[in-house]
């Protein structure tokens, strides 16, 4: 009789292996897609939520690479200085890279900007503007102090030719060559002039834009208040029509000055006396050029004077004039300035 073999257990199938190994490894795959999404999560809040910034600040990016940017971010509180919003910055400027390059200059950031604000100001941002107002009737001396003396510029103010400057709001990039501005500011009165002299009103007894502007100049220092410039403008054509002395005391000035110091005193007889071609107290005509930078109104007045035959104007007391056509009218004003004076 043949004896009995003991029955081996039959290897486990192919297909029973499979399946373990994919409970093993679905367990994995979901682990690891489970902390992919959560990082996921975590870096997007990181990206959109608010940062760190307490005000709106103007910030200096520097030029050089993307870890340069990133540390200048980190320094100045746009971004919170840490690796892990350090590392989504670098991967947010990755993934979004088609959007633009970075731009290094000064730009603004408001207060609480996110990562995703923050790429979005490096790249489509206007440099901040820094401002410069040139008022009316400053000399070129003045003018080169006041360009000196503008914060975040660049260079020495070369000095230019009087009455060459435009009096208006000039804006300017950190840095920028001093010399540009002014260069700037002068392009614009050049500008400005050649338009005005274009559309001056016809048969003014002027030969050029510069006569214009050196009347202008004389105008914007008589007078303050925009509604009498052009009637100054008319008393001034009627006595260079009748050949008369302009006889204004803001040459006067000048031709002591020469735009350097104020006059902090009341003229004299004698500095009417003063020899110079600007005092208008001793020769004819218009002085020799402009004894400041007139603004857009002089200008305009000078090229569009009021009607009148008026050929004086006095200080009426109240910062305006009185304007008379007769030496006899003027004479009475002069007077009633006097008395007006005397009752103070």
């Amino acid at each position: 009789m043949a004896s009995k073999r003991k029955k081996l257990p039959s290897p486990p199938s192919d297909h029973s292996k499979l399946f373990r190994f994919l409970k093993w490894s679905g367990g994995g795959v979901f682990a690891l897609a489970a902390g992919m999404g959560l990082t996921a999560f975590l870096g997007w809040q990181t990206y959109t939520c608010p940062g760190p910034l307490s005000i709106d600040q103007d910030i200096v990016v520097p030029h050089g690479n993307y870890a340069t940017t990133l540390s200048a971010l980190q320094n100045t509180g746009i971004i919170p200085a840490n690796w892990w919003s350090g590392r989504v910055f670098s991967i947010a400027l990755v993934l979004t890279r088609g959007e633009g390059q970075l731009h290094a200059a000064e730009l603004h950031f408001p207060a609480s900007v996110s990562i995703k604000q923050t790429l979005w100001i490096l790249r489509h941002g206007k440099p901040v503007q820094h401002k410069l107002t040139i008022p009316e009737g400053l000399t070129i001396w003045q003018i080169q102090a006041l360009v000196q003396a503008a914060p975040l510029l660049t260079g020495d103010t070369p000095l230019p030719d009087e009455g060459s400057i435009l009096p208006q709001t000039y804006t300017y990039l950190r840095n920028s060559p001093r010399k540009d501005l002014l260069a700037h500011m002068q392009a614009s009165m050049t500008q400005m002039l050649k338009q005005i002299w274009a559309e001056r009103e016809s048969g003014l007894p002027l030969g050029s834009p510069q006569e214009l502007l050196t009347l202008a100049s004389v105008i914007e220092k008589e007078t303050a208040m925009p509604d009498e410039r052009p009637s100054v403008a008319r008393v001034f054509y009627n006595r260079l029509q009748k050949n008369m002395k302009l006889q204004t005391d803001p040459t006067v000035i000048y031709a002591i000055t020469q735009g350097k110091p104020p006059l902090d005193r009341p003229l004299t007889h004698a500095d009417l006396q003063t020899a110079s071609p600007y005092n208008t107290y001793i020769y004819t005509g218009l002085p020799p050029g402009p004894i400041c930078s007139p603004g857009k109104a002089a200008l305009e007045a000078a090229a569009h004077p009021a009607k009148g035959d008026m050929l004086y104007f006095v200080a009426n007391g109240t910062g305006g004039h009185n304007f008379a056509a007769t030496l006899s009218d003027h004479n009475h004003n002069v007077l009633l300035l006097r008395k007006q004076k005397a009752s103070h």
